[in-house]
Parts: structure tokens; sequence; C-alpha cells
């Protein structure tokens, strides 16, 4: 069974177990649900965000993002009108020779980490980027710490590339973080 394949199972799994739980383009009228989960102290300890962000930022960022012609998405899962989950692809740059790449970025509120959305979350952001924008490389960080996001980008087949040491500071502490890529599988 190839990866493509046991991803398309573990995510026909994951939507059995979870009826409810669907998958869509973030609105701005999502700027309150994305305020709550950033601030949320499951999660914002693992990004780059900061603690006490608020709605009315958010609201400027989806607006933002949501007039941007560079390609940019980010989806969010709902299950019972909640957001529980987002994840986005971002452009690496304006210079043309690194088109063929994006950025991503994910997080999941704490009660539903586990619970397959940022499976959901991947497998969507991967389909998109390789059979709608033909990106040959995706590219993100991780906190050396963070154990199961690392493995959940290693089943999408992402791999290591290398070590930012203190790439962050986070509660005081500066923190390494793990460079991880993945090319375009082949067909």
């Amino acid at each position: 069974m190839s990866s493509q394949q046991a991803d398309s199972v573990d995510l026909a799994r994951v939507r059995r177990a979870t009826p409810a739980m669907q998958v869509r383009k973030a609105r701005v009228a999502d700027a309150e649900a994305f305020a709550l989960m950033m601030a949320d102290p499951g999660v914002y300890p693992q990004l780059l965000q900061m603690p006490y962000g608020d709605a009315d930022l958010w609201r400027q960022r989806l607006t933002q993002m949501a007039g941007s012609e560079k390609g940019d998405l980010l989806l969010v899962v709902e299950v019972d009108g909640a957001v529980t989950g987002s994840a986005g692809l971002h452009s690496t740059g304006a210079s043309p020779r690194r088109r063929h790449a994006m950025g991503l970025g994910i997080q999941v509120l704490p009660d539903w980490q586990g619970r397959g959305v940022g499976s959901l979350l991947m497998q969507s952001l991967c389909d998109y980027a390789d059979r709608w924008l033909g990106v040959w490389r995706l590219e993100l960080t991780v906190y050396t710490d963070n154990h199961r996001a690392q493995a959940l980008y290693r089943r999408f087949g992402f791999a290591d590339e290398g070590v930012h040491r203190g790439y962050a500071l986070r509660d005081g502490v500066y923190v390494d973080a793990l460079s991880m890529a993945r090319v375009m599988p082949r067909s």
C-alpha cells in the first residue's frame, strides 16, 4: 500500500469516527474563533504566536489573506459549528526562484488533538498543494520537543532537514526547532 493510499484509508477512518467534522476555507467571520484558539495555553506555546491575541488582529489578518493573490490558503476544521483547528499554506517570499515552495502551519485545540483534526487538515493541504498548485516543496518548522506533531508530519511524507538552535523564545527559554520538508510525491 502506498503512503497516499494509507493516508486515504486513515482519513476514511477519521471521517467515520467524527461524521460532523468538516474542512472549509477560513472566513473573516472566524476571527473570534482564531483569537480563542491562538490564545489557548495548549496551542500558542507550540507556535510563534504570542499570548493575548485578540479578534481584531485576527479579523485584520483574515481580511488580508482573503484579498491576497499569492496563492495562500487557510483552512479550518469545524465540528458542530465550532472551529477545532486550522492550517495554512503560505508563500515563502517574493522571489520567483522560490515559487515552487510553500510554508505550512497547523494548530489544533488540545481537546481535539489525536482525534483526526490534524490528519484531515494535513491531507487537505497536501492534496491542494499537489493537485491544484503544483507545489514541489512544502516546508515547516516544529519545536524539537513536539514529538506528536513531528509524527503527524512524517506520516505525510515530511523529512527532517536540520535543527535551528535557539530558534525562538518560549516561556522565557530559547528552544530549538526542527526544519522539515516534503517534496511532491512522484506518480
